[in-house]
């Protein structure tokens, strides 16, 4: 979808997706932290569930944990935290000569995470017995794990990311799901509840690397690839506007919100992995609070509400 600016009557409308973006560039700075280190310099969440950006010198190379990273021409990295990750990670870097220019242990900040109850939802969404859907949910299971393992040099997140819809918060990432009263794995994502059709847009350029109608617990389901690993995931939707291999740019429409899968209602639950590693997508755009103030159509609504 082309973005541009209309001119109308000597006024300039700007997309809403630009409007975010300003919006998260002006907000930032508040949450994100850097770190100058020798031959490199680091930008972004270092606490649980949060992801940093990199720099360092073309031609190096980076080990974080050991592991190496992908390092792009410009010197540009990823790093990122898993929900229960350690709290010390090591970093390495290496001349293009292997001589080490960096070798250190730093630290990320715990976090404590909430407990959301959900009831009333079908038992065999919850423990599904049938092997019929075991094999499903094996097999859907690793179509999602396959399609994050996209791993090249795009950068598509270097851009501010933007929500990809607006609504209440309804869920939030790393909490301990109980559903129907039986402890279930944490929640990966942020929930927005939104109503079903709504358009949900690319929060970051990228490739779509899974566009599935319909699968067991996630509903429809699409996974766009933002480069070097990192992905995006958007559940329950109730209609997919691209397909596999597609390439979207930022704003761009690519679905719509449902209530397909396991769910009890119509929301858009986004979720973010660096490989195998969850992402608290919330880190990297602007509280949601802000976001819809700064919305002329969620203020007229929630004006007329409040008379």
């Amino acid at each position: 979808m082309a973005r541009q600016y209309k001119f109308r009557r000597n006024r300039l409308f700007i997309p809403l997706w630009f409007l975010w973006s300003v919006l998260l560039f002006l907000s930032s700075s508040l949450y994100a932290e850097i770190l100058s280190l020798p031959h490199a310099k680091l930008d972004g969440h270092f606490i649980q569930g949060g992801l940093v950006i990199g720099k360092t010198s073309p031609g190096n190379q980076v080990f974080f944990n050991n592991k190496a990273v992908r390092v792009s021409p410009e010197g540009i990295f990823l790093i990122g935290f898993h929900r229960d990750e350690p709290l010390q990670f090591s970093l390495k870097i290496t001349s293009p000569e292997h001589t080490e220019r960096l070798d250190t242990s730093l630290n990320i900040k715990k976090r404590q995470y909430k407990i959301q109850r959900i009831n009333g939802l079908p038992p065999s969404k919850v423990s599904p017995v049938n092997p019929e859907l075991r094999a499903r949910i094996k097999k859907e299971q690793q179509l999602a794990r396959q399609a994050r393992t996209r791993d090249d040099e795009r950068s598509d997140f270097m851009a501010p990311f933007i929500w990809p819809t607006i609504g209440p918060i309804s869920g939030v990432y790393g909490s301990q799901r109980i559903l129907n009263g039986k402890p279930k794995w944490p929640h990966y994502g942020v929930d927005i509840a939104a109503p079903t059709g709504t358009e949900v847009r690319a929060p970051a350029g990228g490739v779509v690397t899974l566009a599935h109608p319909d699968m067991f617990y996630s509903g429809g389901t699409l996974i766009v690839d933002h480069g070097h690993g990192l992905s995006s995931a958007f559940l329950h939707l109730s209609k997919l506007r691209v397909k596999t291999g597609d390439k979207v740019k930022q704003g761009d429409v690519i679905a719509e919100v449902g209530a397909t899968g396991r769910a009890t209602g119509a929301h858009l639950d986004w979720r973010m992995n660096l490989f195998n590693r969850r992402i608290d997508p919330q880190l990297l755009v602007p509280p949601m609070a802000e976001v819809l103030a700064s919305t002329p159509e969620h203020s007229r609504t929630q004006n007329t509400q409040d008379k």
